[in-house]
């Protein structure tokens, strides 16, 4: 490996201070077994998202291979190499949200987000997902923003909801 440390040269004040934030992580971290997926969660939290110039500084500072950054980024669906939303819209589409209109709702979404899933707004308002299941399904259909659960919705409610954000 490269023996002097990965540095942003592009980068903002803001930026730069984000990733001075994520180098004392990775210090308090480093050497621990099994701190590569903490480090990504406190990264991702501060940054926002993990783009490869991250996951490069994060492997050159663990001196391991930036597959192996990479290569658990893409594996667990909570991280994100692209930039997201100010908030997460996840529809549950598991079978009972799924039988009770759960797809109705994602297509609603759609037309009004005008996005499809995995995709954030214009306005970085929202981040659309799809979630196998949420645990609410006696709540079906379920959806959440964020962390809050909104149970049994249909495609009228939605822009009511949608409002409060």
């Amino acid at each position: 490996m490269n023996s002097e440390p990965a540095k942003c040269e592009h980068c903002t004040k803001d930026q730069k201070q984000k990733f001075d934030e994520i180098a004392n992580i990775i210090d308090l971290y480093k050497g621990k077994e099994g701190s590569l997926i903490q480090i990504l969660h406190l990264a991702q939290e501060i940054y926002g998202y993990l783009p490869l110039e991250l996951q490069k500084i994060i492997a050159h500072s663990l001196n391991i291979p930036l597959s192996e950054v990479s290569g658990v980024i893409s594996f667990y669906s909570f991280f994100s190499t692209v930039p997201r939303g100010e908030h997460t819209i996840r529809v549950c589409l598991g079978t009972a949200c799924y039988v009770r209109g759960g797809k109705k709702l994602v297509e609603r979404l759609q037309e009004l987000l005008k996005i499809q899933i995995g995709q954030t707004t214009e306005n970085g308002k929202f981040t659309f997902e799809i979630a196998r299941c949420i645990g609410a399904c006696g709540l079906a259909p379920a959806m959440m923003i964020d962390d809050t659960v909104y149970k049994q919705v249909n495609v009228n409610k939605l822009e009511s909801i949608l409002s409060k954000y």
